[in-house]
């Protein structure tokens, strides 16, 4: 069984979202113009372009409904009891640095433009739409990303 997971969907009608008991989500929209959340009990929102996001309960009785056609979507779902997570969309002009602990880890997903993430012995390019998996080794691992366009990082740490 999953502790969290990441994924990308398609979306190309109405329609209700699965549920997942004891599950938080958060949606980023990558590509189209926009999708309507109905997440019950009487919480709408919308996520619209550029990258507009929304996190809710897994368990919450959801259904989405499209703006103006298909829609691409970013998934990221963790295990509340077993996972602490935080998520930020941020340019990337220049140099930034994030540290990872042994037991956490940090997700890279490319919005727009290009990446290169180094951990000091490799340096991997990455372009819009490539996502990596950030983690550390014996110790406390220093990770490189330099670059130009917009990021969604997302940090994962056990829960306490």
């Amino acid at each position: 069984m999953w502790d969290w997971r990441i994924s990308i969907a398609d979306i190309e009608c109405d329609g209700p979202f699965s549920s997942f008991a004891g599950i938080e989500r958060e949606c980023l929209l990558l590509r189209g113009e926009g999708l309507r959340l109905q997440i019950e009990p009487g919480d709408a929102s919308a996520l619209l372009p550029p990258f507009g996001r929304r996190r809710f309960d897994g368990e919450a009785a959801t259904s989405a409904s499209l703006i103006d056609g298909r829609v691409e979507v970013l998934n990221l779902m963790w295990r509340r009891d077993r996972i602490r997570a935080a998520s930020w969309h941020r340019p990337l002009v220049g140099t930034m640095v994030v540290f990872v602990d042994p037991d956490s880890r940090w997700l890279l997903h490319v919005l727009a433009g290009h990446a290169y993430v180094g951990d000091g012995e490799a340096r991997v390019l990455l372009s819009a739409g490539d996502t990596a998996c950030l983690g550390a080794s014996d110790g406390r691992t220093r990770h490189a990303l330099d670059g130009g366009g917009e990021i969604y990082l997302v940090r994962l740490d056990p829960a306490d």
